[in-house]
Protein backbone atom coordinates (compact mmCIF):
# COMPACT_ATOMS: atom_id res chain seq x y z
CA UNK A 1 0.00 0.00 0.00
CA UNK A 2 1.20 3.10 -0.55
CA UNK A 3 0.99 4.81 2.90
CA UNK A 4 3.06 1.94 4.12
CA UNK A 5 5.64 2.78 1.42
CA UNK A 6 5.84 6.43 2.31
CA UNK A 7 5.94 5.39 6.06
CA UNK A 8 8.87 3.32 5.35
CA UNK A 9 11.11 6.61 4.10
CA UNK A 10 10.09 8.44 7.30
CA UNK A 11 6.96 10.73 5.85
CA UNK A 12 4.09 10.92 8.27
CA UNK A 13 1.25 8.90 7.05
CA UNK A 14 -1.99 9.36 9.51
CA UNK A 15 -3.41 12.05 8.05
CA UNK A 16 -3.76 9.30 5.14
CA UNK A 17 -4.98 6.83 7.32
CA UNK A 18 -7.86 8.78 8.67
CA UNK A 19 -8.34 10.07 5.78
CA UNK A 20 -9.39 6.53 4.62
CA UNK A 21 -11.19 5.49 7.28
CA UNK A 22 -13.50 9.05 6.89
CA UNK A 23 -13.79 7.68 3.41
CA UNK A 24 -15.27 4.47 4.51
CA UNK A 25 -19.16 5.19 4.05
CA UNK A 26 -18.70 6.90 1.17
CA UNK A 27 -16.62 3.26 -0.13
CA UNK A 28 -19.43 1.93 1.51
CA UNK A 29 -22.22 3.17 -0.66
CA UNK A 30 -20.23 2.91 -3.84
CA UNK A 31 -20.35 -0.93 -2.95
CA UNK A 32 -24.05 -1.10 -2.08
CA UNK A 33 -25.27 0.35 -4.83
CA UNK A 34 -22.35 -1.86 -7.20
CA UNK A 35 -24.32 -5.10 -5.44
CA UNK A 36 -27.40 -3.30 -5.80
CA UNK A 37 -27.31 -3.74 -9.63
CA UNK A 38 -25.70 -7.03 -9.81
CA UNK A 39 -28.64 -8.45 -7.37
CA UNK A 40 -30.85 -7.12 -10.09
CA UNK A 41 -29.33 -8.88 -12.53
CA UNK A 42 -29.26 -12.12 -10.94
CA UNK A 43 -32.94 -12.22 -9.93
CA UNK A 44 -33.67 -10.86 -13.40
CA UNK A 45 -31.90 -13.79 -15.77
CA UNK A 46 -33.37 -16.37 -12.87
CA UNK A 47 -36.13 -18.63 -14.51
CA UNK A 48 -37.19 -19.51 -10.65
CA UNK A 49 -37.07 -23.21 -11.57
CA UNK A 50 -35.31 -26.06 -9.78
CA UNK A 51 -31.79 -26.71 -10.84
CA UNK A 52 -31.44 -30.03 -12.69
CA UNK A 53 -28.47 -31.52 -12.25
CA UNK A 54 -27.15 -34.35 -14.44
CA UNK A 55 -24.03 -35.91 -13.46
CA UNK A 56 -22.05 -36.05 -10.16
CA UNK A 57 -19.70 -33.30 -11.85
CA UNK A 58 -22.53 -30.64 -12.01
CA UNK A 59 -24.00 -31.26 -8.69
CA UNK A 60 -20.03 -30.97 -6.75
CA UNK A 61 -20.22 -27.72 -9.03
CA UNK A 62 -23.48 -26.03 -7.48
CA UNK A 63 -22.63 -27.25 -4.13
CA UNK A 64 -19.31 -26.29 -3.83
CA UNK A 65 -20.29 -22.72 -4.44
CA UNK A 66 -23.34 -23.02 -1.73
CA UNK A 67 -23.38 -25.49 1.32
CA UNK A 68 -25.96 -27.41 0.53
CA UNK A 69 -26.87 -31.23 1.73
CA UNK A 70 -29.23 -33.51 1.16
CA UNK A 71 -28.96 -37.30 1.96
CA UNK A 72 -32.06 -37.78 0.48
CA UNK A 73 -31.39 -36.10 -2.36
CA UNK A 74 -27.68 -37.91 -2.72
CA UNK A 75 -29.21 -41.30 -2.64
CA UNK A 76 -31.29 -40.62 -5.77
CA UNK A 77 -29.94 -41.35 -9.34
CA UNK A 78 -28.84 -39.06 -11.95
CA UNK A 79 -30.25 -37.01 -13.41
CA UNK A 80 -32.17 -35.26 -10.50
CA UNK A 81 -33.04 -31.61 -9.50
CA UNK A 82 -31.88 -29.67 -6.33
CA UNK A 83 -34.52 -27.87 -4.89
CA UNK A 84 -33.14 -24.31 -5.33
CA UNK A 85 -33.37 -22.10 -8.80
CA UNK A 86 -29.37 -20.79 -9.27
CA UNK A 87 -30.25 -17.09 -8.04
CA UNK A 88 -29.25 -19.16 -4.70
CA UNK A 89 -25.69 -20.27 -5.56
CA UNK A 90 -25.62 -17.05 -7.22
CA UNK A 91 -26.49 -14.27 -4.35
CA UNK A 92 -24.40 -16.64 -1.58
CA UNK A 93 -21.24 -15.75 -3.89
CA UNK A 94 -21.89 -12.55 -4.59
CA UNK A 95 -22.78 -12.24 -0.71
CA UNK A 96 -18.64 -13.25 -0.17
CA UNK A 97 -17.40 -11.75 -2.94
CA UNK A 98 -18.83 -8.00 -1.50
CA UNK A 99 -17.35 -9.35 1.86
CA UNK A 100 -14.04 -9.87 -0.02
CA UNK A 101 -14.17 -6.22 -1.15
CA UNK A 102 -14.60 -5.12 2.13
CA UNK A 103 -11.82 -6.59 3.77
CA UNK A 104 -9.53 -5.23 0.96
CA UNK A 105 -10.46 -2.03 1.98
CA UNK A 106 -9.82 -2.35 5.37
CA UNK A 107 -7.17 -4.63 5.85
CA UNK A 108 -4.49 -2.32 5.36
CA UNK A 109 -5.75 0.38 7.31
CA UNK A 110 -3.41 -0.66 10.46
CA UNK A 111 -7.23 -1.99 11.95
CA UNK A 112 -7.08 -4.54 14.44
CA UNK A 113 -8.75 -7.89 13.76
CA UNK A 114 -11.57 -7.11 16.10
CA UNK A 115 -12.56 -3.63 14.65
CA UNK A 116 -11.88 -5.22 10.84
CA UNK A 117 -14.50 -7.81 12.13
CA UNK A 118 -17.33 -5.48 13.27
CA UNK A 119 -17.01 -3.26 10.14
CA UNK A 120 -17.31 -6.02 7.84
CA UNK A 121 -20.33 -7.70 9.55
CA UNK A 122 -21.99 -3.85 9.55
CA UNK A 123 -21.47 -3.34 6.02
CA UNK A 124 -22.60 -6.71 5.49
CA UNK A 125 -25.75 -6.44 7.00
CA UNK A 126 -26.57 -3.16 5.59
CA UNK A 127 -25.99 -5.34 2.26
CA UNK A 128 -28.66 -7.64 3.18
CA UNK A 129 -31.35 -5.36 5.09
CA UNK A 130 -31.09 -2.93 2.77
CA UNK A 131 -29.93 -3.67 -0.61
CA UNK A 132 -30.76 -7.69 -0.88
CA UNK A 133 -33.87 -7.12 0.98
CA UNK A 134 -34.95 -4.27 -1.94
CA UNK A 135 -34.06 -6.16 -4.66
CA UNK A 136 -36.00 -9.10 -3.30
CA UNK A 137 -39.25 -7.20 -2.58
CA UNK A 138 -39.20 -5.55 -6.13
CA UNK A 139 -38.53 -9.30 -7.45
CA UNK A 140 -41.91 -10.50 -5.61
CA UNK A 141 -44.09 -7.29 -6.65
CA UNK A 142 -43.21 -7.53 -10.29
CA UNK A 143 -46.34 -8.31 -12.39
CA UNK A 144 -45.36 -10.74 -14.19
CA UNK A 145 -44.28 -12.99 -11.59
CA UNK A 146 -46.74 -16.22 -11.25
CA UNK A 147 -47.53 -18.43 -8.06
CA UNK A 148 -45.26 -21.40 -9.23
CA UNK A 149 -42.56 -18.31 -9.51
CA UNK A 150 -43.44 -17.20 -5.82
CA UNK A 151 -43.31 -21.00 -4.56
CA UNK A 152 -39.87 -20.86 -5.91
CA UNK A 153 -38.92 -17.59 -3.92
CA UNK A 154 -40.09 -19.04 -0.99
CA UNK A 155 -38.12 -21.95 -1.40
CA UNK A 156 -35.12 -20.09 -2.04
CA UNK A 157 -35.38 -17.60 0.56
CA UNK A 158 -35.87 -20.35 3.05
CA UNK A 159 -32.02 -22.09 1.92
CA UNK A 160 -30.63 -18.96 1.83
CA UNK A 161 -31.63 -18.23 5.69
CA UNK A 162 -30.17 -21.61 6.32
CA UNK A 163 -26.79 -20.43 4.61
CA UNK A 164 -26.05 -17.37 7.03
CA UNK A 165 -24.54 -19.61 9.58
CA UNK A 166 -22.16 -20.35 7.17
CA UNK A 167 -21.72 -16.54 6.20
CA UNK A 168 -21.26 -16.16 10.19
CA UNK A 169 -18.25 -18.68 9.90
CA UNK A 170 -16.90 -17.07 6.35
CA UNK A 171 -16.15 -13.80 7.67
CA UNK A 172 -14.74 -14.96 11.08
CA UNK A 173 -11.93 -17.45 8.97
CA UNK A 174 -11.27 -14.34 6.88
CA UNK A 175 -10.74 -11.93 9.98
CA UNK A 176 -9.39 -14.46 12.52
CA UNK A 177 -12.42 -13.31 14.82
CA UNK A 178 -14.20 -16.40 16.28
CA UNK A 179 -17.72 -16.17 15.79
CA UNK A 180 -18.53 -16.62 19.29
CA UNK A 181 -16.92 -13.73 20.47
CA UNK A 182 -18.23 -10.96 23.03
CA UNK A 183 -20.11 -8.33 21.68
CA UNK A 184 -19.85 -9.60 18.07
CA UNK A 185 -22.26 -8.42 15.61
CA UNK A 186 -24.81 -10.73 14.05
CA UNK A 187 -25.61 -10.49 10.78
CA UNK A 188 -29.14 -10.29 10.00
CA UNK A 189 -29.70 -12.32 6.97
CA UNK A 190 -32.23 -14.48 8.97
CA UNK A 191 -34.80 -11.51 8.97
CA UNK A 192 -33.86 -10.44 5.70
CA UNK A 193 -35.00 -13.88 4.09
CA UNK A 194 -38.15 -14.38 7.01
CA UNK A 195 -39.36 -10.72 5.55
CA UNK A 196 -38.41 -11.65 1.86
CA UNK A 197 -40.14 -15.06 2.38
CA UNK A 198 -43.33 -13.54 4.24
CA UNK A 199 -44.15 -11.24 1.35
CA UNK A 200 -44.08 -13.92 -1.13
CA UNK A 201 -46.50 -15.76 0.81
CA UNK A 202 -48.65 -12.61 1.11
CA UNK A 203 -48.57 -11.95 -2.71
CA UNK A 204 -49.37 -15.87 -3.31
CA UNK A 205 -52.52 -15.15 -0.98
CA UNK A 206 -53.16 -11.91 -2.66
CA UNK A 207 -52.91 -14.03 -6.70
CA UNK A 208 -54.82 -17.27 -5.25
CA UNK A 209 -58.15 -14.33 -4.74
CA UNK A 210 -57.26 -12.09 -7.38
CA UNK A 211 -57.44 -15.60 -9.85
CA UNK A 212 -61.11 -16.35 -8.41
CA UNK A 213 -62.25 -12.93 -8.66
CA UNK A 214 -61.74 -13.43 -12.24
CA UNK A 215 -63.42 -17.06 -12.47
CA UNK A 216 -66.58 -15.74 -10.49
CA UNK A 217 -67.09 -12.66 -12.71
CA UNK A 218 -67.66 -15.32 -15.32
CA UNK A 219 -70.53 -16.50 -13.15
CA UNK A 220 -73.97 -16.11 -15.38
CA UNK A 221 -76.98 -17.16 -13.07
CA UNK A 222 -80.41 -16.85 -14.17
CA UNK A 223 -81.53 -15.36 -10.91
CA UNK A 224 -85.48 -16.22 -11.80
CA UNK A 225 -84.91 -19.76 -12.81
CA UNK A 226 -87.99 -22.18 -11.75
CA UNK A 227 -85.59 -24.49 -11.54
CA UNK A 228 -81.81 -25.49 -10.58
CA UNK A 229 -79.82 -27.44 -12.91
CA UNK A 230 -78.32 -31.01 -11.89
CA UNK A 231 -74.41 -29.79 -12.60
CA UNK A 232 -72.24 -27.30 -11.15
CA UNK A 233 -71.91 -24.20 -12.96
CA UNK A 234 -69.03 -24.24 -15.74
CA UNK A 235 -67.33 -21.13 -14.00
CA UNK A 236 -67.45 -23.29 -10.89
CA UNK A 237 -66.07 -26.28 -12.22
CA UNK A 238 -63.71 -24.18 -13.95
CA UNK A 239 -62.57 -22.69 -10.93
CA UNK A 240 -62.25 -26.02 -8.76
CA UNK A 241 -59.96 -27.15 -11.38
CA UNK A 242 -57.59 -24.46 -11.62
CA UNK A 243 -57.27 -24.51 -7.64
CA UNK A 244 -56.83 -28.28 -7.79
CA UNK A 245 -54.40 -28.31 -10.47
CA UNK A 246 -52.38 -25.03 -8.08
CA UNK A 247 -52.40 -26.52 -5.20
CA UNK A 248 -50.65 -29.55 -6.72
CA UNK A 249 -47.94 -27.31 -7.61
CA UNK A 250 -47.75 -25.99 -4.60
CA UNK A 251 -47.24 -29.52 -2.78
CA UNK A 252 -45.06 -30.96 -5.31
CA UNK A 253 -42.96 -28.50 -7.75
CA UNK A 254 -43.27 -29.92 -11.10
CA UNK A 255 -40.29 -32.60 -11.75
CA UNK A 256 -38.42 -32.32 -8.40
CA UNK A 257 -38.08 -35.41 -6.81
CA UNK A 258 -37.20 -34.74 -3.06
CA UNK A 259 -39.50 -33.67 -0.18
CA UNK A 260 -37.18 -30.25 0.20
CA UNK A 261 -38.63 -28.63 -2.83
CA UNK A 262 -42.19 -28.35 -1.42
CA UNK A 263 -43.70 -25.35 -0.27
CA UNK A 264 -43.87 -25.19 3.80
CA UNK A 265 -46.89 -27.16 5.09
CA UNK A 266 -48.36 -24.12 6.66
CA UNK A 267 -48.13 -21.97 3.63
CA UNK A 268 -49.88 -23.92 1.73
CA UNK A 269 -52.32 -24.93 4.28
CA UNK A 270 -52.97 -21.25 4.62
CA UNK A 271 -53.04 -20.44 0.81
CA UNK A 272 -56.02 -23.26 0.61
CA UNK A 273 -57.30 -22.10 3.67
CA UNK A 274 -57.78 -18.02 2.70
CA UNK A 275 -58.45 -19.42 -0.94
CA UNK A 276 -61.41 -20.87 0.75
CA UNK A 277 -62.93 -18.50 2.49
CA UNK A 278 -62.19 -16.00 0.16
CA UNK A 279 -64.39 -18.08 -2.12
CA UNK A 280 -66.89 -18.34 -0.18
CA UNK A 281 -67.11 -14.70 1.03
CA UNK A 282 -67.23 -13.62 -2.36
CA UNK A 283 -70.43 -16.17 -3.02
CA UNK A 284 -72.30 -14.47 -0.35
CA UNK A 285 -71.59 -11.17 -1.84
CA UNK A 286 -72.66 -12.64 -5.50
CA UNK A 287 -76.25 -13.65 -3.87
CA UNK A 288 -76.17 -10.40 -2.19
CA UNK A 289 -75.19 -8.06 -4.77
CA UNK A 290 -77.46 -5.23 -5.33
CA UNK A 291 -77.83 -5.53 -8.96
CA UNK A 292 -79.32 -8.90 -8.18
CA UNK A 293 -83.23 -7.92 -7.46
CA UNK A 294 -84.58 -11.08 -8.05
CA UNK A 295 -83.95 -14.54 -6.27
CA UNK A 296 -85.80 -17.73 -7.35
CA UNK A 297 -85.77 -21.43 -5.41
CA UNK A 298 -84.44 -22.40 -9.03
CA UNK A 299 -81.35 -20.22 -8.38
CA UNK A 300 -81.03 -20.64 -5.26
CA UNK A 301 -80.90 -24.99 -5.96
CA UNK A 302 -78.51 -23.96 -8.94
CA UNK A 303 -76.65 -22.03 -6.64
CA UNK A 304 -76.21 -25.25 -3.71
CA UNK A 305 -74.83 -27.02 -6.19
CA UNK A 306 -71.93 -24.80 -6.95
CA UNK A 307 -71.68 -24.56 -2.98
CA UNK A 308 -71.81 -28.20 -3.10
CA UNK A 309 -69.09 -28.65 -5.40
CA UNK A 310 -66.94 -26.62 -3.45
CA UNK A 311 -67.49 -28.50 -0.79
CA UNK A 312 -66.09 -31.52 -2.21
CA UNK A 313 -63.28 -29.99 -3.43
CA UNK A 314 -62.82 -29.07 0.59
CA UNK A 315 -62.91 -32.70 1.12
CA UNK A 316 -61.20 -33.82 -1.05
CA UNK A 317 -57.89 -32.48 0.62
CA UNK A 318 -56.17 -30.61 -2.04
CA UNK A 319 -53.65 -29.43 0.41
CA UNK A 320 -52.25 -32.38 2.88
CA UNK A 321 -52.30 -31.28 7.01
CA UNK A 322 -55.71 -30.46 7.39
CA UNK A 323 -57.06 -32.25 10.52
CA UNK A 324 -60.96 -33.78 10.11
CA UNK A 325 -63.24 -30.85 7.83
CA UNK A 326 -61.01 -28.05 9.13
CA UNK A 327 -61.10 -26.95 5.37
CA UNK A 328 -65.07 -27.10 4.87
CA UNK A 329 -65.34 -24.73 7.78
CA UNK A 330 -64.27 -22.10 5.31
CA UNK A 331 -67.94 -22.78 3.91
CA UNK A 332 -70.38 -23.42 7.28
CA UNK A 333 -71.53 -19.68 6.96
CA UNK A 334 -72.63 -20.27 3.22
CA UNK A 335 -73.89 -23.85 3.85
CA UNK A 336 -76.10 -22.82 7.33
CA UNK A 337 -77.16 -20.18 4.69
CA UNK A 338 -78.28 -21.85 1.70
CA UNK A 339 -79.61 -25.05 4.31
CA UNK A 340 -81.85 -22.25 5.63
CA UNK A 341 -83.78 -21.08 2.52
CA UNK A 342 -83.83 -24.63 0.50
CA UNK A 343 -85.82 -26.34 3.38
CA UNK A 344 -87.40 -23.30 4.66
CA UNK A 345 -86.90 -23.90 8.35
CA UNK A 346 -87.22 -20.40 9.65
CA UNK A 347 -89.48 -21.56 12.77
CA UNK A 348 -86.14 -23.50 14.17
CA UNK A 349 -84.13 -20.54 12.75
CA UNK A 350 -86.11 -17.46 15.15
CA UNK A 351 -87.14 -19.84 17.61
CA UNK A 352 -83.55 -21.26 18.32
CA UNK A 353 -81.71 -17.63 17.39
CA UNK A 354 -79.25 -16.45 20.21
CA UNK A 355 -78.38 -19.88 21.90
CA UNK A 356 -75.11 -21.10 21.32
CA UNK A 357 -76.59 -24.75 19.77
CA UNK A 358 -78.60 -22.93 17.64
CA UNK A 359 -78.59 -24.94 14.19
CA UNK A 360 -78.38 -21.72 11.90
CA UNK A 361 -75.87 -19.85 14.53
CA UNK A 362 -73.48 -18.54 11.53
CA UNK A 363 -76.17 -16.84 9.65
CA UNK A 364 -76.64 -13.39 10.53
CA UNK A 365 -80.29 -12.24 10.64
CA UNK A 366 -79.45 -8.71 7.93
CA UNK A 367 -77.97 -11.49 5.62
CA UNK A 368 -81.07 -13.89 5.79
CA UNK A 369 -83.61 -10.57 5.13
CA UNK A 370 -81.68 -8.98 2.54
CA UNK A 371 -81.96 -12.06 0.15
CA UNK A 372 -85.36 -13.12 1.95
CA UNK A 373 -86.50 -9.72 0.42
CA UNK A 374 -85.13 -10.84 -3.01
CA UNK A 375 -87.52 -13.50 -3.14
CA UNK A 376 -90.86 -11.62 -2.43
CA UNK A 377 -91.52 -10.50 -6.33
CA UNK A 378 -90.57 -13.30 -8.02
CA UNK A 379 -92.31 -13.59 -11.58
CA UNK A 380 -95.15 -16.30 -11.13
CA UNK A 381 -93.79 -18.44 -14.27
CA UNK A 382 -91.38 -20.18 -10.91
CA UNK A 383 -92.52 -22.99 -8.97
CA UNK A 384 -90.59 -21.46 -5.57
CA UNK A 385 -92.83 -22.86 -2.66
CA UNK A 386 -95.08 -25.28 -4.29
CA UNK A 387 -94.94 -27.79 -1.81
CA UNK A 388 -96.17 -25.24 0.30
CA UNK A 389 -98.44 -22.53 -1.42
CA UNK A 390 -101.87 -22.48 -2.76
CA UNK A 391 -101.66 -19.44 -4.96
CA UNK A 392 -99.41 -16.46 -5.17
CA UNK A 393 -101.13 -14.61 -2.59
CA UNK A 394 -99.71 -16.86 -0.05
CA UNK A 395 -96.88 -17.16 -1.22
CA UNK A 396 -96.21 -13.54 -0.70
CA UNK A 397 -98.02 -13.50 2.94
CA UNK A 398 -95.52 -16.02 4.12
CA UNK A 399 -92.54 -14.36 2.72
CA UNK A 400 -93.90 -10.89 4.53
CA UNK A 401 -94.41 -13.05 7.28
CA UNK A 402 -91.09 -13.81 7.46
CA UNK A 403 -89.63 -10.30 6.86
CA UNK A 404 -91.76 -9.22 9.67
CA UNK A 405 -90.28 -11.88 12.15
CA UNK A 406 -86.58 -10.86 11.03
CA UNK A 407 -87.37 -7.38 11.19
CA UNK A 408 -88.49 -7.59 14.99
CA UNK A 409 -85.57 -10.02 15.51
CA UNK A 410 -82.96 -7.97 14.15
CA UNK A 411 -84.70 -4.89 15.90
CA UNK A 412 -85.22 -6.93 19.25
CA UNK A 413 -81.06 -7.55 19.59
CA UNK A 414 -80.06 -4.31 18.46
CA UNK A 415 -81.98 -2.77 21.42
Amino acid sequence: MLADTLQGYGFPVSQLFDMMLEMREQYGEILLKKWNLTFRQVLDQDNFSPIPVATEEEHRRFTSVFPFQDPELDKLPFPKKLPFSEFVPKVYSQLKEFIYACLKYYEDLHLSSTEIDDIIRKSTNLLLTRTLSSCLQHAIKKKNVGLAELVQVIINTTHLEASCVYLEEFISNITNVPTDTANATKLYGTSTFKDARHAAEEEIYTNLNAKIDQFLQLADYDWTAAQGGGAPSDYLSDLIAFLCSTFSVFTHLPGSAVEHARLPGKVAQTACMSACQHLSTSLVQLLLETDVRQVSMGALQQFNTDVKECERFARAGPVPGFQGDTLLLAFSDLRQLLDLFTQWDWSTYLADYGRPTCKYLRVNPQTALALLEKMKDTSRKNNMFAQFRKNERDKQKLIDTVVKQLRNLISAHQT
